[in-house]
């Protein structure tokens, strides 16, 4: 039988998600299949670089953590297909998921779903959820 969490212990962990990363993360958008964890080295061609806001992501309510501002990269760094993210505090990977347009089940949508060096694109969606409800 899996554990289940009320509401309330749902949101606390996924607020202590923020707070671990803290206030100054950046976020790299590469190419190719997400490596295995967050502890192995970065893979394929990275193509943008944000500097996320220092507020990132909003309260959590209902079990649900979604980014807060705009996520826009002024400068694509690469052209190519976003294939997975990896935020980062400091040179340290806290977190990493995959990448797709609307509608194709990625952790995080992109419009367009290629980046192409030198122009802007914005993060659509990002959202948290605790599971175990």
């Amino acid at each position: 039988m899996a554990l289940q969490f009320d509401s309330g212990v749902r949101n606390a962990v996924l607020d202590a998600i923020e707070t671990n990363i803290g206030t100054s993360p950046t976020m790299k958008i590469f190419t190719g299949t997400m490596p295995a964890n967050c502890g192995t080295a970065d893979s394929g061609t990275t193509l943008a670089t944000l500097t996320l806001p220092s507020d990132w992501l909003a309260a959590a309510s209902g079990g649900s953590k979604a980014k807060s501002g705009t996520w826009t990269d002024s400068v694509g760094d690469a052209t190519g297909t976003p294939g997975y993210f990896r935020i980062y505090a400091g040179a340290t990977c806290k977190m990493q998921g995959t990448c797709s347009a609307s509608g194709g089940g990625g952790d995080m949508i992109i419009t367009p779903n290629q980046i192409t060096s030198g122009f802007s694109f914005t993060v659509d969606s990002f959202t948290l959820n605790a599971g175990n409800s």
